[in-house]
């Protein structure tokens, strides 16, 4: 069905409010974006981060009374009469099919390629990991998993054990056992990541060589040769006592979800552990590397 979008131009203070307004004069759903497509990132918990400028986004069904809205909202004192709005029209589309357009199989290091289910898998003799965009991150389009991704192709994993620390969709554990890991385990807080881990690995058809658990459930005296975590720079700094333990000696350890500017801190965090690479960067995120001495 046909849609119509009011969209209000405000500071990032105000939006929360103008965002309820529109919601309490017919909106079904209200979208913030950033004007100038600034980057947010590590709101604290139960923070809703908003931007200086920001678009505020109203969607109404067609037929909603448009100028009785906006009659309202002029009414409000974040706004006034003749407030400067856009309204337009959105065509009907099968939304489902373009949002499946998206996405397309991509390729990390030499011999690695994520791929939807949706698509033709470009090289049938290559690693190919089948994976959906779902509820938990990680589908390979960020560059913090790009990151990850690409440091797995370049290791050699034959008979190795490889922890996926906070392992959301379970990209990470699945292509480890693809590229020749013998045994794989994720680690997650939500459970929902634990099951689509479970749902990928069954896809993939490596749900017996990956064990999942949440924190609490973990065995102890867990250890791997390799350990990846791509998480937030703050996580990782406050759990590095846990994390450094999970590798074992000569083991090798990689670390994103970090921005450049964050880098430095996470390295102080490892360094007395490992002996730390060069940090790998991908669009403003970082990636790093060590082996435990």
């Amino acid at each position: 069905m046909p849609w119509i979008q009011l969209k209000i131009n405000t500071s990032g203070a105000n939006a929360e409010q103008l965002g309820d307004a529109l919601t309490e004069n017919g909106a079904v759903c209200v979208t913030f974006q950033d004007t100038h497509d600034t980057p947010v990132f590590e709101p604290l918990p139960g923070e809703t981060r908003l931007w200086g400028d920001t678009d505020v986004t109203g969607l109404f069904d067609a037929e909603w009374d448009m100028k009785t809205t906006v009659a309202a909202l002029e009414q409000h004192p974040l706004l006034g009469a003749g407030f400067h709005h856009k309204i337009e029209q959105l065509e009907d589309k099968d939304w489902e099919r373009e949002w499946m357009e998206n996405f397309h199989p991509m390729r990390f290091g030499e011999r690695l390629w994520i791929c939807p289910s949706w698509r033709d898998v470009p090289d049938p003799s290559a690693v190919n990991v089948m994976l959906d965009p779902g509820l938990a991150f990680g589908t390979g389009t960020h560059p913090t998993t790009a990151l990850c991704l690409e440091w797995l192709d370049s290791l050699d994993l034959a008979g190795k054990t490889v922890i996926d620390f906070g392992c959301g969709s379970g990209i990470l554990a699945i292509a480890a056992l693809k590229l020749g890991a013998a045994r794989a385990i994720g680690i997650d807080i939500d459970p929902q990541a634990i099951q689509a881990s479970r749902d990928n690995a069954r896809r993939n058809g490596v749900e017996d060589r990956l064990a999942l658990f949440l924190p609490q459930d973990k065995p102890n005296g867990l250890h791997a040769d390799v350990v990846v975590a791509n998480i937030l720079a703050g996580p990782l700094r406050e759990l590095a006592p846990l994390i450094s333990i999970l590798p074992a000696k000569g083991g090798v350890i990689g670390l994103s979800g970090i921005l450049a500017s964050q880098a430095e801190s996470v390295c102080e965090a490892y360094q007395e552990i490992f002996s730390l690479e060069p940090i790998a960067e991908k669009a403003e995120w970082c990636r790093i590397t060590g082996t435990k001495n």
